[in-house]
Order: structure tokens, then C-alpha cells, then sequence
């Protein structure tokens, strides 16, 4: 077993994995990864993504993909964590723990203040994410906007200004 930060020849691979995470969070039509879109988000000369992967037997098997956000409270970078997969024949091997453990050295290791993410009210891995103490962050309430209503919102940008 192998935590390491990832290259540029496991971007085919990570994609492979993020559409396996699509399917199994009920989705896989909501996924449009490319490996030009990734290698680009963590290759650039200013990365948008940075991601971590966990190798068992010379194959990755899993992965962490983070960007940095900023607590204007604490007045410091976290990590959030935008996907974190293991294949289903490696989970319960301590590889998703090894992966997250990682990105608690980054934290760590660089002063940042916290590592957070979200999951799927319905996903097991709620279990073993509060053996490790992560807090469960009930009172928040997650809002997006997408396609049509975030462009709408944007044209209001324009009449405003």
C-alpha cells in the first residue's frame, strides 16, 4: 500500500475513479471529467485541484482530490476535500484512512486550520469518518447554483453595474 501525491500518468487512471465514484453516488450521467480537464486543473502553472492517490500492487486504487479554501475566522488556509474514493474491493484495507491521514499531514505540516468535506446523507463512510472524530456539521446547509439559475443570477450582475 502507497500514499502519494499524484503524477501526471495517473490522471487516466483518476479519471477512471471519478466516474466509478459517479456511478456510485447514483450520478454517473451528472459526470463529465476528461483527462485534459483534470490534468489541467492539477498541473497548471497555478493549480485549481491538488489530489493525492493510493496505490495496492502497482495500481491506483484510490484517491484524494483537494483544493484550499480559507477560514476568515481563523484567518488561515484548510484543505476541503472535493472527492475521496477507494475501490469497493480495497475499502476496509486502511487506505481511505492513509489518504485522509495524508491530507491531515498537509494541514498540519503547513498550519492550516482544518480539513473538511461533505457526504451523502446516505453513504456508510459516515460511520467510519466519526471513528476518526470528524464532527457531522448538522446546522449547515449546503446551497448551489448551477445551469440556468446561476446564469440568471450572473445577468443581474450587468444591470447592477
Amino acid at each position: 500500500m502507497t500514499i502519494r501525491r499524484i503524477r501526471t500518468d495517473d490522471v487516466d487512471a483518476v479519471v477512471d475513479l471519478v466516474h466509478a465514484l459517479a456511478e456510485y453516488e447514483k450520478a454517473p450521467d451528472e459526470c463529465h471529467l476528461t483527462a485534459e480537464q483534470l490534468h489541467t486543473a492539477l498541473f497548471a502553472d497555478k493549480p485549481a485541484l491538488y489530489g493525492h492517490v493510493a496505490e495496492a500492487g502497482g495500481e491506483v486504487v484510490g484517491f484524494a482530490l483537494w483544493f484550499l479554501n480559507f477560514s476568515t475566522w481563523r484567518g488561515v488556509h484548510g484543505i476541503y476535500l472535493e472527492d475521496l474514493f477507494v475501490r469497493p474491493e480495497h475499502r476496509g484495507s486502511g487506505l481511505g484512512k492513509a489518504l485522509l491521514a495524508a491530507l491531515a499531514a498537509e494541514c498540519v505540516d503547513r498550519g492550516y486550520a482544518r480539513l473538511e468535506w461533505w457526504v451523502l446523507n446516505w453513504n456508510p463512510a459516515r460511520t467510519f469518518y466519526e471513528s476518526l472524530d470528524a464532527e457531522a456539521m448538522d446546522e449547515w446547509t449546503v446551497y448551489r447554483l448551477t445551469d440556468a439559475p446561476l446564469r440568471a443570477l450572473a445577468d443581474e450582475a450587468g444591470e447592477a453595474g
